[in-house]
Formats: C-alpha cells, structure tokens, sequence
C-alpha cells in the first residue's frame, strides 16, 4: 500500500507539473511564454499575450491536469479522503512549483479548480458564478480568481462537505491569493491590467 500511494502522489504531482501554457505557446508561436506580458505561464497570460483560443485551451488542459488525478484515486479508492486530499495538494503544487521550469509555474486556480470539480462539483460551480460575477463587474481576472478562491471553502462549508475537505479548501485559498501578491498590489497601486485591456511587463 506505501508503494501505490508512492506512485500516485509522484504521478499527480507530475501531472500537475505539466506546465501546458509553456508548452503551448513554444509550439504554436515559438515564444517563451516566461518572457513576455505578465512572465506567468497560466492561462489569462496566454490568452492576453499570444491568442485567445490558446488561452481557452491551455485554461482547459490546465483544469484536466487538475481533475483527473482527483478523479482516478477516488474512483479507486473513494474510502481514502486523505489520500483524496494529498493527490489533489501535490497536483496543485505540481503546477504551482513545476519541476519542469525550475519550480516555478502557475497561479494554482485553474488547476485547483480542476481538483475541486472532482470532489465537490457543485462547490466549484457556485466559484465559478462568483468568478463570472466578479469578473464581468470590475473586468480583473485576479481579482475575480482572487475572489473565487476565497468561496472555496465557503461553499464547501455551505454544502456540508466533510471538515477536513473544507480546511484543506482554505489552504489552497491562501496558496491562490500568496500566489496573487503581485496582483494585489498592482490592483492598490491601481496599475493592474483588466482582462481585454493593454498587455503588462512586469513578471509575475
């Protein structure tokens, strides 16, 4: 049993390690992703400085790294929440602190969100809303992921969902919102970019 959980935890975390924004961007427009607007190999970086369907696309493989190691362990083994847990932390590590670039990767959100879609998809739904909300009324995408993120464990309490879920829930909240230092003083500072407005220099 040591072994199996070994193996899926070096697994998850290298699923989550896939650094897809990094990946996309070489391929399709030769470029380091690391090297122009925000420096961040996420999602809203790549829709915002290479094209918006890559953008779509590397926020989707981003979600999947995230849900489908979640999925597997618990379709095999539903009665380990630990162990449910501890995949879902190393995945979101993975792409957090990617052993692929030097271990430094994304945001966590869409991964985490990823994660969460397969434990509680409701409880990712009702983030999902607060993120659309946020978003369409104040047009930044760290502000809405920012918000988002602090719904998580919210929701799951709301929902009823085990306690350990739930506190696990708030730590990778405030491993989204450390992650969105930068942001946050870029939106105090008021010189944070909106999600359709002018491309930023500074590194993430």
């Amino acid at each position: 049993m040591a072994l199996k959980i070994i193996v899926y935890l070096v697994l998850s975390y290298l699923c989550g390690a896939i650094p897809f924004g990094y990946i996309i961007a070489k391929i399709f427009k030769h470029v380091d992703i690391r090297t122009i607007g925000s420096g961040n190999i996420g999602a809203t970086n790549v829709y915002r400085s290479i094209s918006k369907p890559l953008g779509i696309l590397t926020l989707i493989l981003d979600l999947l790294k995230g849900f489908i190691p979640v999925y597997c362990v618990m379709f095999f083994n539903p009665e380990f929440q630990w162990l449910i847990i501890s995949v879902a932390f190393v995945t979101i590590i993975g792409h957090t602190f990617t052993v692929f670039l030097g271990f430094k990767g994304g945001k966590g959100v869409a991964t985490a969100c990823g994660a969460f879609l397969a434990i509680n998809p409701v409880a990712v739904l009702i983030c999902f809303i607060v993120f659309v909300v946020t978003l369409s009324i104040f047009k930044y995408v760290s502000f809405a992921s920012i918000m988002a993120a602090l719904m998580f464990p919210i929701s799951l309490y709301l929902l009823k969902e085990l306690p350990e879920i739930v506190v696990f829930a708030g730590m990778i909240s405030v491993l989204v919102i450390v992650r969105h230092i930068s942001n946050i003083k870029r939106l105090l500072n008021g010189t944070e970019n909106k999600i359709f407005g002018t491309k930023t220099n500074d590194k993430q």
